[in-house]
């Protein structure tokens, strides 16, 4: 296995620009299409320099290779731990599968294998080995990603070895009993930090390769392009719900307006019944009136019926006006609470235009700020100023004229 930098012909210190010319120049140098004569060589050469590509381009990926590139190397050629366990180095590259297929030679045959393996390690330390955990499973190609994909890599992503590490121990504290109890502390000490110095490695390895495996993952790919297409058909649903918020309110500002235009034609209608009441409540008085005058000769009995008549019409006519009074107190109430309220809008935008500085604000709270600011003060300084020559300079003028 070569490393990447020489796949790509670059130095470990090369830049982003210099692996992206690299990676372009050689992708178009062993592209399949144009290595119809050696396809299969080619092939694998092109594999190899994306691969190579993938990691160095990504910072995390590649600051992770330049810090194990050795054991990575040695691990390729069969480099072993001394504690036997799975050499996860050999791994970390994408020569290590071939296709995306359900063989045992594809992404998903070797990586499932290669976890069932560390699992089985682990369990042989279990103290709880009569659990009913089952290690979530890596899974085939066709794996439904809420049930398979998605608890495996929540488990494997936190992954904690269960190895106790008790090879690395520097001192075997059983064949040192007669060594004084202070000094025996120290040297469990030391032991255990080297315990804990292998764990905490070996968990950064798993955990580095679960990163390395899901980012090539297509099901994982495939599953963020669902989550960007729901979040792009959310976005446009927001942006028609905030057209139709808008045409809404601009539908109740146009009835709004033509409600208040209606009130006044109303109102003059109104009054235009109240002067027919009136004159119809003149007519009757007058002719109550003649009434009354030409009752001579008229027995009292007969006299009753025109009297009951007449309080009855004048009493409705009493009721019709003040009916038509109140309607008509009403709406000119009405009127006079639209002007406050125009009056009041007109005072409101007053407050928040700066004549000083020629701006308009949102809110009352912006403008105190603005009042409150160096810049704003200065300015009313400069204005007030000029007015004061304006005032003195008109008052010049105007005494020139007198004299």
């Amino acid at each position: 296995m070569k490393c990447h930098y020489e796949v790509l012909g670059v130095p470990l210190n090369a830049s982003e620009d210099d692996l992206k010319k690299s990676y372009r120049k050689l992708a178009l140098k062993w592209h399949p299409d144009k290595n119809l004569e050696n396809s299969d060589q080619a092939k694998k050469e092109f594999q190899f320099i994306q691969a190579a590509y993938e990691v160095l381009s990504d910072p995390q990926e590649r600051a992770w290779y330049d810090k194990h590139r050795d054991a990575i190397l040695l691990g390729a050629k069969g480099a072993e731990y001394q504690e036997n366990a799975v050499n996860l180095f050999e791994y970390f590259t994408s020569a290590c599968y071939s296709g995306y297929g359900d063989d045992e030679e594809s992404f998903y045959g070797v990586y499932g294998e290669l976890f069932n393996r560390i699992a089985a390690e682990d369990m042989e330390f279990s103290q709880d080995q009569d659990s009913d955990f089952e290690i979530p499973d890596f899974g085939d190609s066709t794996s439904n990603y809420s049930e398979v994909v998605r608890p495996f890599y929540a488990y494997w992503s936190a992954y904690c070895t269960l190895r106790p590490y008790s090879w690395l121990d520097k001192y075997n504290i059983d064949t040192l009993k007669e060594v004084p109890r202070r000094v025996q502390r120290l040297m469990e000490k030391d032991n255990k930090k080297l315990r804990d110095a292998g764990r905490k490695q070996r968990n950064e390895e798993v955990r580095a390769l679960v990163n390395f495996v899901r980012k090539r993952d297509p099901r994982v790919k495939a599953y963020i392009k669902l989550l960007e297409e729901k979040t792009a058909q959310n976005a446009l649903k927001t942006k028609l719900q905030q057209e139709r918020h808008r045409e809404k309110r601009r539908q109740l500002l146009n009835e709004t307006t033509s409600t208040t235009s209606f009130g006044f034609t109303e109102m003059s209608d109104l009054e235009k019944q109240l002067r027919d009441i009136e004159a119809q409540y003149a007519s009757s008085v007058e002719t109550s009136d003649c009434g009354s005058d030409s009752e001579s000769g008229v027995d009292e009995n007969e006299d009753d019926t025109p009297k009951e008549y007449e309080e009855t019409a004048y009493q409705s006519n009493e009721k019709l006006e003040q009916k038509g009074n109140e309607e008509c107190v009403s709406k000119e109430e009405n009127l006079e609470n639209i002007t406050i309220d125009s009056e009041n809008s007109d005072q409101d935008l007053l407050d928040l235009y700066c004549p000083a500085c020629k701006k308009n604000f949102k809110t009352v709270k912006s403008r105190e700020s603005h009042d409150r600011s160096k810049k704003h003060q200065s300015k009313v300084r400069a204005l007030r100023k000029v007015m004061l020559e304006d005032e003195s300079g008109d008052g010049e003028e105007s005494d020139d004229d007198i004299g």
